[in-house]
């Protein structure tokens, strides 16, 4: 399946991110850390490959917390720094801080033992839509996201966010790439709302979920909508399609919660956004998508 999908603004921002490259010493990539690998934009991989790289796995507060260290280790496997974030708490952001001060260390010393003492690092901040990217800006800013002012050789739009004494950040919009080769990156995006329903359906989205939690986290699913296990096992043993047991116990979920129409049935679009919202703000507990073994 491919999902094509560009819109023009996206585009232009590639271009602009590739010119402003040149101009930073160190690129913060921010992920969700439910999807890391789905978060990440193959484009911005590539054409940030030379420079100096943090990973930030930002919600980190959502995610398994086993599933969150294990993560960290994935890339520190591949050489590049990650710290665990939750931009509303302010967890994990002075690490962050830290983080770049000691990756740009050795080029700060060289600097000043140049005698360019006091040049600051310029960071930029990378990151698709909905990785809670203007949360991290302003909680590492301290909410105080003053602009300090153009550089020579910079156009006058941007704008660049002091952090501290030492550090600088350079924003950036959030962008995708143009299309899904995977319908498994397309639904991981679409659990987290980082692509609308119009772009797959609403229903069919939280089908999917629902079928990765029974097989994942069924005790959370019970949990929340109080649900037996005998419930689930009956249902899954029936002698039917698989995705007509799955639906069946998507409807009873519904039925719970009472997302009923007329006559009493139930209304399977209010059930789908109820399950998608609830996942989407941590009601449901801890939950990794992309789980490591």
């Amino acid at each position: 399946m491919n999902i094509n999908w560009y819109p023009g603004h996206m585009s232009k921002t590639r271009r602009q991110i590739e010119e402003d490259l040149k101009i930073v010493d160190i690129v913060i990539e921010i992920l969700d850390s439910r999807i890391p690998i789905s978060s990440q934009n193959p484009d911005i991989a590539h054409i940030t490959k030379a420079k100096k790289k943090i990973i930030v796995l930002n919600k980190c507060d959502l995610a398994d917390e086993k599933q969150n260290y294990l993560w960290v280790k994935y890339f520190e496997q591949k050489g590049i720094p990650a710290v665990l974030t939750d931009s509303n708490s302010g967890k994990g952001i002075d690490q962050c801080i830290k983080m770049i001060e000691t990756k740009m260390s050795a080029e700060l010393k060289e600097q000043a033992d140049k005698g360019r003492v006091g040049r600051k690092i310029r960071a930029m901040i990378l990151g698709i839509p909905n990785v809670g990217k203007s949360s991290f800006i302003n909680r590492i800013a301290k909410k105080a996201s003053a602009g300090v002012g153009n550089k020579p050789g910079v156009t006058k739009q941007k704008q660049w966010i002091r952090v501290n004494d030492k550090i600088e950040l350079l924003d950036t919009p959030g962008v995708l790439w143009p299309k899904f080769e995977s319908q498994e990156v397309a639904l991981h995006l679409a659990f987290t709302g980082t692509i609308k329903e119009d772009i797959l359906e609403r229903v069919d989205i939280a089908y999917d979920l629902t079928k990765f939690l029974i097989e994942n986290y069924r005790d959370r699913l019970e949990a929340r909508y109080k649900i037996s296990e005998q419930f689930i096992c009956q249902k899954l043993a029936q002698e039917q399609p698989e995705n007509e047991n799955i639906y069946e116990i998507m409807l009873e979920i519904g039925k719970k919660r009472g997302c009923l129409i007329s006559g009493g049935n139930i209304d399977e679009e209010k059930t789908a956004r109820m399950i998608l919202d609830e996942f989407k703000n941590g009601v449901m507990g801890k939950i990794t998508i992309e789980l490591m073994k």
